[in-house]
């Protein structure tokens, strides 16, 4: 058995282990499997970051056909950075549902496992048709977490979430056909290039990426975004936050760098929708009335300072894609932090809503410190994780110069302003102010509630303070998604089938 070989584990052992929990009627061992699954699968990826790092990009085709035909299952550093953190999110968010009571419902371990098995195939898949499936393994259980409460408003926020799915999942599969259709292949180390140019194979691939940048919460199809999360559990939210729209992220990195060799012809329409999102992020949540939809409209406000990035990889490939993989991490560890925080107060307090909640910070100065933590990083302020993740970006966004850095420059500037003004309304009607007489002088939220947020907020700081560790984790995660020579050698091998010319297709795009 060869090492590769144990790259569909990460994908079967959550989905075993969600028919288990599904027949198990035991909360108890259900919980437990909830924690042991993400936390195997987080193991498994620091061991495959150390591994190809030393030894080199991992691959395997299921059952053992030639390169180019089969299911391709692919682990380089960038896809183990990537699966280590979702893991890790889940992990925390799994953690909050178990103290939060959720796990009670019956089917919760199973459809969280089962949405774990989604985003560790997405992650390590070599295969534009099985990122599809698996998006859509993810898809399936996300839909009845968000609904099995039952009241209306989440099944309404549901309604909401699998339209929107739906449709970009239909315009994903559409792409990756039309591109099957033009190419011969869907394999992305086979189509190494072939976007690079125009034509059919560029048009097909601009499809799956519209799709996905939907599936990201991108303007101009951001809306569904806030007004479906923040009507989930904090639990719920919590586990989309980092999963989600983040597999989303790593498609499209991956993308640019293979199938499009950033072409740097498409920077200034990556310029635009991004700096657009940014400021509608920033700003929008003012006008929300609960902390977790003002948080859902940082999540917006967060994405396009990490896909930004893309524009500006003519200039110094490396530098720009680490920054926005080093945003991206903390931008999962802070919005969940945040989500569970809120989360914590909902679940003591029966409400979210700003205008039912004043004065937390003399009662809960434990959980308003954490939020405080928590703003400070959005905002970009230390010592958190997202001082260093904005200042890669500026830096980044900046090297080039021109009028691509300073609309980029102005735009993190805005929103980082509109981002402060969020979280100071939300301080300002939940933690200042009168103390609340309506709730019992002795009801406060409970540690083990308040726990996952502080040891996400524990991690963020960590990284701030070891910024040259997780600086460096970035940047070498970077170089392995830029060897496409590597890339490709792993997963075709010396013989591989059915793999088009990227070459000859340029050639007939500009016949």
């Amino acid at each position: 058995m060869t090492t590769g070989q144990l790259l569909p584990v990460f994908v079967a052992l959550p989905l075993i282990v969600s028919a288990v929990a599904a027949l198990n009627p035991k909360k108890a061992l259900n919980d437990a499997l909830g924690l042991i699954v993400p936390a195997i699968n987080f193991a498994g990826g620091a061991w495959l970051f150390a591994h190809t790092a030393a030894h080199g990009t991992l691959s395997h085709v299921i059952g053992l056909y030639q390169g180019g035909v089969g299911i391709s299952f692919v682990a380089d550093q960038f896809s183990a950075v990537m699966l280590m953190a979702t893991m890790l999110v889940a992990l925390t968010a799994n953690w909050f549902a178990i103290v939060a009571g959720e796990t009670s419902a019956r089917y919760y371990t199973a459809l969280t496992l089962v949405l774990i098995t989604g985003v560790s195939g997405a992650v390590l898949t070599a295969d534009l048709f099985n990122f599809f499936v698996m998006i859509e393994v993810m898809l399936l259980p996300s839909y009845g977490l968000i609904a099995m409460t039952g009241t209306r408003q989440r099944l309404a926020s549901a309604r909401m979430f699998v339209v929107l799915n739906l449709a970009a999942s239909t315009l994903l599969v559409m792409g990756v056909g039309y591109l099957y259709a033009v190419t011969g292949a869907v394999n992305l180390a086979a189509l190494a290039g072939v976007a690079a140019g125009g034509g059919p194979a560029t048009v097909a691939a601009g499809i799956v990426v519209i799709a996905i940048a939907a599936k990201a919460g991108v303007f101009p199809v951001h809306t569904w975004l806030p007004r479906s999360y923040p009507s989930t559990s904090a639990a719920v939210m919590g586990l989309f936050s980092g999963l989600h729209t983040k597999v989303a992220v790593y498609m499209l990195f991956r993308l640019w760098v293979v199938l499009f060799d950033m072409d740097p012809r498409w920077n200034g329409l990556i310029v635009a929708v991004m700096v657009v999102s940014m400021v509608l992020g920033g700003f929008a949540g003012l006008a929300e009335a609960s902390i977790r939809r003002v948080l859902a409209y940082q999540m917006v406000n967060g994405m396009p300072f990490i896909l930004v990035m893309l524009a500006f990889t003519d200039a110094q490939p490396r530098h720009a894609l680490a920054a926005g993989l080093l945003y991206a991490l903390h931008h999962m560890v802070t919005v969940a932090a945040l989500v569970l925080n809120a989360g914590a107060v909902e679940e003591t307090y029966g409400t979210g809503t700003l205008s039912r909640l004043s004065g937390l910070a003399r009662r809960e100065p434990w959980t308003a410190a954490v939020f405080a933590a928590g703003a400070f990083s959005i905002v970009g302020l230390p010592p958190f994780s997202g001082t260093f993740g904005k200042v890669a970006v500026v830096f980044a966004a900046a090297s080039p110069g021109g009028w691509r850095s300073w609309v980029v420059l102005a735009a993190i500037i805005l929103a980082s302003f509109g981002a402060l003004l969020s979280m100071m309304r939300v301080w300002k009607e939940v933690f200042w102010g009168r103390p609340m007489q309506q709730y019992p002088a002795g009801l406060r939220v409970a540690p083990a509630l308040l726990a996952p947020s502080v040891a996400l907020m524990a991690l963020s700081l960590g990284m701030f303070l070891g910024a040259g560790l997780v600086w460096g984790a970035a940047t070498s995660a970077v170089d392995s998604l830029l060897d496409v020579d590597t890339y490709t050698q792993a997963v075709l091998g010396d013989a591989p089938v059915g793999v088009p010319d990227a070459s000859a297709l340029l050639e007939g795009q500009h016949q």
